[in-house]
């Protein structure tokens, strides 16, 4: 789950409450006669918008006996290309409402498709809907509009002519609202999620979530025991928690989760990184029941070149200080897998797991047969030697380390041919892998490239022009702070490297951070705006993070760090002959 926006009070939300008469049913194949809409903010009127459309074709006589718009009345009224952009400017940068909203929106969609005029990021919310949700049948038999208004005590009759239903949902939208209000719904986003089906035992419970603070951190729910059932994290602890009461959740297992709990702790952070960070670290050490990530970093898997005369790969879990060269971490053996297959079809590096001595040959297996491996095992009179062998070895550590041109070049050959002799699903999964191979090794390179800096302090400026400071251990957040605006960030950095957490390295490309923390001090190094303060950092020159455009991945340059050196080498230097 990412971080969660900052949810929108009603009292500040400007809504556009809007009803369409029409020619007909489907937007397909009827047009607009008539578009009315309020625009309403706390509570207030702000604007109304009226206009008459002439569909250019004649009003069926059933809509003009329902709506009282004749052919006449329209005739010299704006086209659909004046009007519509007209209301879509009135509509800028508000919640559309309207009741039986798909009705409505849907002709308004479709006309936008028509004139090429690009729908607007908007929220929407349906006032038909929210009334089934929230009224009972002795209230209201139906949900008609006509019913409503009389429920609510609406100022104005509604009779089929767009501006007086629209002021007629107004006056629902507000009734409806205020129902809502008693029930813990407080902003746009709560509202458009609201639903009754929430079960009564979870909506009582909204009262735990009273106590958190607006302000950016990780909260904890706990069972009655003190046991630890989910971590989540968000910018508004207070505003996201409620969202657990008042929100329809279509996990079950989250309804669930909610009621068992009985209360939520709230752990506050000073930025967004300590947030997502600490939520990675509580998930591991607690494991929580109802948390599906993140809960079991010890079980990745590693392709491993073993440390011997003759070294190999090897898939393991755990990672040692033996020398040996590491490529991963993979969330699956099977994905570790099909990366060792496309490392062996680059580097005639065996494939036998038994330990081989130099001194004492052994018989060779059908690979050597092949011509897919030197035959070590027959002794250096009849198979490679150590020396001949250990440039094989090399290979894959300069794959890994620093660059992986070579390997890549050999396995495009191997595609283009497997596709030349029209061999196509070969040549597909030999694509794949050589696609997971080029991923997992611009990963540990980048990886690497942070956790081998023993310290580094980077800013990034915030949104009140003051300054985020991020302190990294060997790729470990160790420590973050916030520079207010106007003061001078000296002393904040030293004291963050004072304060910060002392971090002891530990053995392997990860030896103080489980990957995904790695990746989200990542994350946070290469967005927009930060700059090093402390301490270098490079990826390698030739490294495969240059070749993510090939794969067709998403490669924008990024250049936070312009004034010191490039962190992504999109632009590679010329190789030296």
């Amino acid at each position: 789950m990412t971080l969660d926006e900052l949810g929108t009070p009603l009292r500040d939300a400007t809504f556009v409450v809007v009803d369409l008469e029409t020619t007909g049913g489907s937007h397909l194949d009827c047009a607009i006669t008539e578009i009315g809409a309020v625009k309403v903010r706390g509570g207030e009127v702000l604007a109304e918008f009226q206009t008459l459309v002439n569909p250019h074709v004649s009003i069926p006589p059933f809509i003009q006996v329902l709506t009282g718009i004749t052919d006449a009345m329209v005739a010299s009224a704006p086209r659909i290309d004046q009007a519509l952009p007209a209301f879509m400017e009135f509509c800028r940068g508000t919640v559309l409402v309207a009741h039986n909203a798909p009705f409505d929106l849907g002709f308004l969609r479709s006309g936008c498709e028509r004139l090429g005029i690009e729908w607007p990021r908007v929220s929407s919310l349906d006032t038909a809907l929210l009334a089934r949700r929230v009224l009972t049948r002795d209230e209201a038999p139906n949900c008609k509009l006509s019913t409503l208004a009389r429920v609510f005590g609406a100022g104005t009759t509604p009779d089929h002519r767009a501006l007086h239903d629209a002021r007629a949902t107004v006056d629902v939208l507000h009734g409806l609202i205020a129902r809502l209000g008693n029930l813990g719904v407080h902003s746009v986003e709560e509202l458009r999620t609201f639903t009754s089906l929430v079960p009564e035992s979870v909506r009582r419970k909204r009262g735990l979530a009273d106590a958190l603070p607006h302000a950016p951190g990780v909260y904890l729910f706990r069972d009655g025991q003190g046991r630890v059932l989910y971590v989540g994290k968000s910018r508004d602890l207070r505003s996201r928690v409620r969202t657990y009461f008042t929100a329809s959740e279509g996990r079950r297992r989250m309804t669930e989760m909610v009621g068992i709990a009985e209360r939520v702790d709230p752990v506050v952070c000073a930025t967004d990184l300590e947030a997502e960070v600490r939520e990675l670290r509580l998930i591991a050490e607690h494991r929580p029941r109802y948390n599906r990530r993140s809960k079991f970093p010890e079980k990745a898997t590693w392709v491993k070149l073993t440390v011997e005369a003759f070294p190999r790969l090897s898939l393991v879990r755990r990672v040692l200080d033996d020398g040996a060269v590491y490529l991963g971490p993979f969330g699956t053996s099977r994905t570790a897998e099909s990366v060792m297959t496309a490392v062996h079809e680059a580097i005639p590096l065996r494939q036998c797991s038994k330990r081989l001595s130099v001194r004492t040959p052994s018989s060779a297996c059908v690979l050597a047969e092949m011509g897919r491996c030197g035959a070590p095992c027959l002794g250096h009179l009849e198979g490679e030697s150590v020396e001949a062998y250990a440039l094989h070895a090399d290979a894959f550590r300069t794959l890994v380390r620093s660059d992986a041109s070579a390997v890549v070049s050999a396995l495009c050959s191997r595609v283009e041919t497997l596709s030349s002799t029209q061999r196509f699903e070969d040549a597909a999964v030999a694509r794949d892998r050589l696609t997971a191979l080029v991923r997992s090794v611009a990963r540990i390179q980048r990886i690497v490239s942070l956790t081998s800096v023993d310290e580094l302090v980077a800013a990034r400026p915030t949104a009140t022009l003051g300054w985020e400071l991020v302190l990294v251990r060997h790729g470990r957040l160790a420590g973050t702070s916030v520079v207010p605006r106007g003061a001078h960030p000296i002393p904040y950095v030293e004291a963050l490297l004072a304060t910060g957490e002392t971090v002891l390295p530990g053995a392997g490309p990860l030896p103080a951070a489980t990957a995904e923390e790695a990746h989200c001090v990542l994350r946070w190094l290469e967005s927009d705006g930060v700059r090093l303060v402390r301490g270098s950092w490079a990826s390698p020159a030739f490294g495969a993070q240059g070749l993510r455009a090939w794969l067709g991945l998403e490669a924008a340059h990024v250049d936070p760090f312009r004034d010191q050196r490039s962190l992504r080498p999109f632009d590679r230097p010329a190789r030296a002959s």
